[in-house]
């Protein structure tokens, strides 16, 4: 099995990579010249690494000659929320160019790869307590940039299947952590400040956001094995929702996190620079439609989820200091 993955360096991408080598797939990865590769250093040798723009139709026509990739997952993208605020063009721009350019030289080269779309509940956007837990034909209402350039990735996979029958399926993953989370990330930021609290690089105070927002949280071990099972079983031009079912507000996550502390008495303080101009404030997912199509559930008790991405941050910080 050849398979490609745009993103390799990133958080999801890295988990994935060893994911699809234990299985024995022969694996590419597309990445650029600056990104960084501490995720992947302890599996790099066993990686096919290609360096390549996204955003460029010439370099992505190139990537694919030289792959023949029968399955790729494009994870390639601008994630973060809050920086679509600061930065919508880039946002925008990176993410659906990326993909059109994927799809255009699919097209061209008339490759059979499954293709995934890897999309985001942020799509559902504002989302009212009657329509919950939300299915995948739930109105799209997006709230942010970045959710609208999800919404575009996630209809060109439609459209690209109806045009031209490419392979497309499309997965709208609901909030997932673990170790590597980026720092940005607000679960992660907090298990990072816990973490230099305990090693006595910073004053015990966490500061936060908006801690009202409910969310529905998986592992990332659990969502990457939804997307192999999609790519392996998954219907073309259908789309998925990957989700636990349970909610967790970011209040109960952070108390959840300081219980876990080493240090008594961490104090919370509101950094108004967090806050969003607009932010989604429920979203809690049904994921019957994958568990009929392909068997996936979550598996891993966020619990432990937490557990790990604090332990991460620990031992980050014992070895580099950051």
């Amino acid at each position: 099995m050849r398979i490609l993955i745009t993103g390799i360096t990133g958080f999801v991408g890295s988990h994935l990579a060893e994911y699809a080598l234990s299985k024995g797939a022969t694996v590419y990865g597309a990445d650029r010249w600056r990104s960084k590769t501490e995720n992947i250093d302890s599996i790099k040798h066993r990686l096919n690494l290609i360096e390549s723009d996204l955003r460029d139709l010439s370099s992505v026509h190139n990537l694919l000659e030289m792959t023949k990739p029968e399955w790729i997952f494009h994870l390639a993208a601008q994630s973060f929320v809050a920086t679509s605020w600061h930065a919508p063009t880039e946002t925008l721009h990176n993410n659906i160019i990326s993909q059109v350019n994927l799809l255009e030289a699919i097209r061209v080269q008339r490759l059979q790869s499954r293709f995934l779309v890897v999309g985001s509940s942020e799509e559902y956007g504002l989302v009212y307590d009657h329509e919950l837990p939300i299915k995948e034909t739930n109105p799209l209402r997006p709230l942010s940039p970045y959710a609208v350039s999800k919404v575009a990735q996630d209809l060109m996979g439609y459209q690209y299947f109806k045009s031209y029958g490419l392979q497309c399926i499309r997965a709208r993953a609901f909030n997932h952590e673990g170790p590597r989370r980026g720092e940005v990330f607000v679960t992660s930021n907090f298990a990072k400040q816990i973490a230099e609290i305990e090693a006595g690089q910073r004053e015990p105070v966490v500061f936060v956001g908006n801690l009202t927002a409910r969310r529905d949280y998986s592992d990332v071990r659990d969502i990457l094995r939804g997307y192999w099972l999609l790519l392996e079983r998954g219907e073309p031009g259908e789309v998925y929702n990957l989700s636990s079912g349970k909610e967790w507000s970011i209040q109960q996550l952070l108390d959840f996190l300081l219980t876990e502390s080493k240090v008594p008495n961490i104090s919370v303080k509101q950094d108004p620079s967090r806050l969003r101009p607009s932010d989604v404030p429920r979203l809690v997912g049904d994921s019957s439609k994958i568990e009929q199509a392909v068997g996936w559930r979550t598996e891993i008790p966020f619990e432990q989820t937490l557990r790990d991405l604090l332990n991460y941050w620990r031992q980050r910080i014992r070895a580099h200091g950051s």
